[in-house]
């Protein structure tokens, strides 16, 4: 979990801002500022190196200003009234060069780390096959006899109450929570971008190249994320939705999911694909 040093950053930023802070969004809100809240390691682990940034940053900010007061009040013409002739200060011009490089240094460990956590699971506990199409996702699940379906994003008119508009699906990707899942993502057509904020995820999937991830989500949940990466005219239109189970849940979804994806012919599929084609006008509006 992130330390209490962290939140009370988050929280002094937003307090700065005078805008709301969203701690637990599992998707974005109207004048959220801030990240999504963290359900997974992942997540946690870039939201505290964001933290770091964010006091590297400030205390620069407030340095340069301490030093732009300085330079004001000391050399300005009338404290001032001759000019200093130096043109150069040899312990000045090693500080200005070494600081800024061991400011780079201490960016650059965490860094690396946190991009070597986010790479990939050793041991994981199942894998998702998750495929880019324009303009929808396939899922495909290899440890349990190669199970896959679609995920399209329902229409306005179908949505149920409490649904969030452009971000329901008929089919949502359904994960055990607290398990590692090895995340495997190709395109079947042009490059599309599998991002899910809460989560911590975002990777490109390119046609002819399988890219690697992983994610655990923490608790039971419903977790939204979309592409990210423009892909064709219905880029904004395939939403992604993942239902985080309980083990014993999870078994019992996937008994039924079996089952019903086990004819999956696609039939539907060309009519579905037809139906997302122009569908800009039927978009117009809030995401609430």
């Amino acid at each position: 979990m992130l330390s209490k040093f962290n939140w009370f950053i988050f929280s002094l930023v937003a307090l700065v801002g005078g805008l709301p802070f969203q701690a637990h969004a599992q998707m974005a809100h109207p004048w959220q500022f801030g990240f999504q809240g963290a359900f997974s390691p992942s997540a946690e682990k870039l939201h505290e190196f964001h933290s770091l940034l964010t006091v590297i940053i400030i205390s620069i900010t407030l340095f340069v200003l301490g030093l732009l007061i300085y330079v004001v009040l000391k050399f300005n013409r009338k404290a001032n009234p001759v000019p200093s002739k130096t043109t150069h200060h040899t312990l000045l011009e090693v500080v200005w060069t070494a600081v800024p490089v061991l400011i780079l240094v201490v960016i650059t460990i965490p860094s690396l780390r946190v991009l070597y956590f986010l790479d990939r699971v050793e041991d994981a506990d199942m894998t998702v096959k998750i495929v880019g199409h324009q303009w929808y996702w396939s899922y495909e699940y290899p440890d349990n006899d190669d199970m896959t379906f679609d995920s399209y994003i329902v229409d306005k008119e179908d949505l149920e109450e409490g649904q969030p508009r452009l971000l329901t699906v008929d089919n949502a990707l359904v994960v055990p929570a607290g398990k590692n899942i090895r995340l495997l993502m190709a395109s079947g057509d042009v490059i599309h971008s599998w991002a899910v904020p809460s989560l911590g995820v975002k990777l490109d999937a390119v046609p002819g190249r399988l890219n690697e991830t992983w994610v655990k989500v923490n608790e039971p949940g419903t977790y939204y994320g979309q592409c990210s990466e423009l892909c064709g005219v219905n880029h904004g239109f395939m939403p992604i939705t993942i239902k985080a189970l309980s083990e014993d849940d999870y078994a019992a979804w996937l008994l039924e999911a079996m089952e019903e994806f086990a004819n999956n012919d696609n039939d539907n599929k060309p009519l579905k694909i037809a139906s997302l084609q122009g569908k800009a006008s039927v978009w117009e509006g809030s995401n609430e």
